[in-house]
């Protein structure tokens, strides 16, 4: 087996985040592994063709960002302040894609996440991104319902 020295742990931010944070803690401890924290803001320049305009846009989504760095601190803090080696960050973009390309560029040995388990009509609308990352990451993706975590 190949050596887990960073663990990508893709948060919503929400009551499920929380719920999968020891599973995230005893793994990283248990591999004595560095744990990045990744939020990602969805873009939402696709509202450009329906005439809203690009510049309200752009703010919007800088104030989302911002707002999320000051959530993801307390979560951090409140959750991994035991563990010195965790990293977070927040970024832009497509969550799947967003969170593949994080894999590439830290070097991430291993992906923890949850997912929401939608069906139906919401699963065909939201996509899953949990799905994505499965068959796309090059690396073990440990996947939690955070509704059966209890």
């Amino acid at each position: 087996m190949k050596p887990i020295e960073r663990i990508l742990f893709p948060v919503d931010l929400t009551e499920n985040s929380e719920k999968l944070t020891p599973y995230v803690a005893t793994m990283a401890e248990k591999f004595d592994a560095e744990v990045h924290v990744l939020f990602v803001v969805r873009i939402f320049q696709y509202f450009t063709d329906i005439y809203v305009a690009p510049p309200s846009i752009t703010v919007f989504e800088t104030e989302l960002v911002e707002g999320a760095r000051r959530k993801m601190d307390e979560f951090v803090e409140k959750h991994f302040s035991g563990l010195p080696r965790t990293q977070r960050e927040v970024v832009l973009g497509d969550p799947p894609d967003a969170i593949l390309s994080y894999i590439q560029e830290h070097r991430i040995n291993m992906v923890i996440m949850g997912t929401h388990g939608r069906k139906g009509l919401d699963r065909v609308l939201f996509g899953s991104v949990a799905d994505r990352v499965i068959k796309t990451a090059g690396v073990p993706v440990l996947v939690i319902n955070p509704f059966s975590a209890d």
